[in-house]
């Protein structure tokens, strides 16, 4: 190594130094093991710039980098996001918000012991299987029911205790996959069945299914197209002639409802999705769904069904590992008690989103709208009507039509866009026609502040930009 090098690396100061550097140890935001690993990783990249030929970075600014390097480390890497995006179930946001009555059941279990498997009334081992249950008997009808992490494990667990080893028949307009990879084939599969299809991709009858039924047939399986649809010349078979054949044969008959539904949403311009309690009372076997997407509760899959499919499903060596804790039973029995009590349309954020009128989104649009004109230029913001959208699989061909407040910035929105994605807590909106689109439609309550403040930030650094460049706005 020359001299010259081995002299720029050195006066590199120590990562104890930068430990008990003044400016960093006044800040709460940077915990000493932040501080430490941000120190090692600034001046490890310093390290190479050097050696690359670049002169050693200014105390200064290594101080700087360090303090944005343990931000970042301290940060959680699990937050919240405001979602600005129009979609009300959005996978990548975390599906749907709890309800408070499902946020005060968890933060009542959470941080105490509580009876998960314990019987109060005979002071004995209990099950966690009965916590839920109930409610869930109440509200579909079902003769028994079991919840499990969520709706592929459910899927799963329901295929190994009624078809392991033999044949389950499924339409092939009907095969269908999910977010993640999830195929109705591989969880078949997985789950030791043999697939046998019958119809055509766009129609399937009923004798097609009589047809496909053989001596090693086990399970007539129906499974909702959530995520799809296929229009024009089609036909399908509705579960209750599903489940008058399965009847005639001596077969059990199953639905994987995907989203699931608790609530009939036509009369807010949302039809064509089956209920819980409809396919129940259609007379199905099983019926599977998501506890986290149109339930408006925590991520979960429910099992709905005949006491002795129930049953086995509980004491199949697979339930053990896909069982659910205390605190998504807590937020479920939240989730579900709003159900009972009539006010499940209100207290669950993601049906009073989809239920919401236009005339309260105007308000809410206009609102937001008067807020940001104070902050930047009002020819860049306007009101525009535009789309919503149910997401989480649902309603795939169906749009909620909303008014969103639409910012155009000189030269697009892109860079402000990734502004407001940077900002703590970020606001995730969207892009469209060169504006950043932000739907009040999915806004919670607090929202439009965290978004004030976000364009607020961004402005400030525009004007911090023309100050020292003299460039205008």
């Amino acid at each position: 190594m020359d001299g010259g090098l081995n002299r720029r690396l050195r006066a590199l100061p120590a990562v104890g130094e930068l430990l008990n550097h003044a400016e960093l140890q006044s800040s709460p935001a940077c915990p000493r093991w932040a501080i430490a690993g941000g120190a090692r990783e600034v001046l490890s990249e310093a390290r190479s710039w050097i050696r690359k030929g670049g002169d050693p970075p200014s105390l200064e600014t290594i101080v700087g980098r360090v303090r944005d390097r343990a931000l970042e480390l301290a940060a959680p890497r699990l937050a919240r996001v405001v979602n600005a995006t129009g979609v009300v179930i959005h996978t990548n946001l975390g599906r749907a918000p709890l309800s408070p009555a499902a946020i005060a059941r968890v933060v009542e279990v959470a941080g105490t012991y509580s009876n998960l498997e314990y019987d109060l009334a005979r002071g004995r081992r209990g099950s966690r299987h009965g916590i839920a249950a109930d409610l869930l008997c109440r509200l579909t009808g079902a003769e028994a029911a079991m919840v499990v992490n969520n709706n592929a494990a459910a899927v799963l667990l329901a295929l190994g205790v009624l078809a392991t080893g033999r044949e389950v028949v499924v339409s092939r307009g009907e095969l269908v996959e999910i977010g993640g990879s999830f195929r109705i084939p591989d969880i078949l599969l997985q789950s030791g069945c043999r697939l046998k299809e019958v119809g055509t991709t766009n129609r399937t009858r009923l004798e097609d299914y009589a047809r496909a039924v053989g001596p090693d047939t086990a399970l007539l399986l129906k499974v909702h197209p959530s995520n799809f649809r296929v229009v024009g010349f089609t036909e399908s078979v509705a579960a209750p002639n599903l489940v008058d054949l399965g009847r005639k044969l001596g077969l059990p008959v199953m639905e994987d409802l995907g989203s699931g539904c608790f609530l009939d949403l036509a009369p807010h311009g949302l039809p064509g999705e089956p209920t819980a309690a409809q396919s129940v009372a259609a007379g199905l076997d099983l019926v599977t769904m998501s506890g986290d997407k149109l339930l408006g509760g925590p991520q979960a899959g429910i099992l709905l069904g005949r006491k002795e499919i129930i049953a086995a499903c509980r004491t199949h060596p697979l339930a053990r590992a896909i069982r659910v804790d205390k605190m998504c039973l807590a937020a479920l029995e939240g989730t579900l008690r709003s159900y009972l009590d009539g006010s499940a349309r209100d207290d669950i954020p993601a049906l009073a989103a989809l239920t919401a009128p236009m005339g309260s989104i105007d308000v809410r649009a206009r609102a937001l709208k008067a807020r940001l004109v104070d902050l930047v230029p009002g020819t860049w913001v306007s009101l525009e009507r535009d789309q919503s959208r149910v997401g989480g699989g649902a309603f795939p061909a169906r749009e909620i039509p909303t008014t969103v407040v639409a910012i155009r910035p000189p030269g697009g929105a892109g860079r402000m866009e990734a502004h407001l994605r940077r900002h703590r807590p970020p606001v995730i909106g969207r892009q469209r026609d060169g504006a950043l689109v932000l739907d009040p439609r999915t806004l919670l309550e607090g929202d439009e502040d965290i978004i004030v403040s976000a364009v607020k930030s961004y402005r400030t650094g525009l004007e911090d930009e023309e100050a020292g460049s003299g460039s205008s706005l």
